[in-house]
């Protein structure tokens, strides 16, 4: 996970007046996304102390939207989210599968370390919002029930509420799948977990198989 946008598009060549198209759209994205990053930055709805909040990593336009519940250390100290271990492991699991690294956009629901959990999870979803709106993903993958409850209390009128069903896909919206797996944090240490989180995100290569190229 990257906290800017590659060079290289997510999508193979395209005819002149479709990859024209595209561009501009990819162009307005990144601009639409570094400037929530600055916003996000400079935020002060919560007392969130000397730690600065985290942005999102990876493409502004991806396919695979992945948002987990709160940053770690790493993330902290770089403000960039699924930077170091979750970040590594997510890698491993979407090669595994066979799935481009470039079709990811990963972040935090609550965007920073130490605040008040009503602060965050009243003050945070916002952003996501914004990131979903963005980036208009083909599915999100949610990652832990903390981050599911606070999606679903947030969710917008177009959004059904998700069921704590791992590695099952579900509809989010009319033109977005969900797949909910366990919180890949809590994995990193742990044998069941890992085993838990890997046979609920396995799912999300059938559903990139079966993803119509277009």
């Amino acid at each position: 996970m990257t906290p800017e946008p590659r060079e290289k598009s997510k999508h193979p060549p395209l005819p002149p007046e479709t990859n024209d198209i595209y561009r501009k759209l990819e162009e307005r994205a990144i601009a639409e996304s570094n400037e929530l990053n600055r916003t996000v930055t400079q935020c002060h709805l919560c007392s969130r102390g000397d730690f600065l909040p985290t942005v999102g990593s990876g493409h502004p336009l991806a396919d695979i939207f992945m948002v987990k519940y709160g940053p770690r250390y790493l993330e902290v100290s770089e403000g960039v989210s699924f930077f170091g271990r979750s970040g590594a492991a997510v890698l491993k699991s979407v090669e595994r599968l066979g799935i481009d690294p470039l079709l990811l956009y990963g972040t935090n629901m609550v965007k920073c370390v130490g605040v008040e959990i009503k602060e965050g999870e009243a003050n945070c979803p916002g952003y996501l919002l914004e990131e979903l709106q963005i980036t208009q993903p083909k599915i999100v993958v949610v990652m832990g029930r903390r981050a599911l409850d606070v999606l679903n209390a947030n969710r917008t009128a177009v959004m059904r509420e998700l069921e704590w069903a791992p590695g099952e896909l579900q509809d989010l919206t009319p033109t977005c799948r969900a797949l909910v797996t366990p919180d890949v944090d809590d994995s990193l240490d742990d044998a069941d977990e890992k085993r838990a989180f890997w046979n609920a995100f396995r799912a999300l290569g059938d559903w990139h198989r079966d993803e119509p190229p277009y």
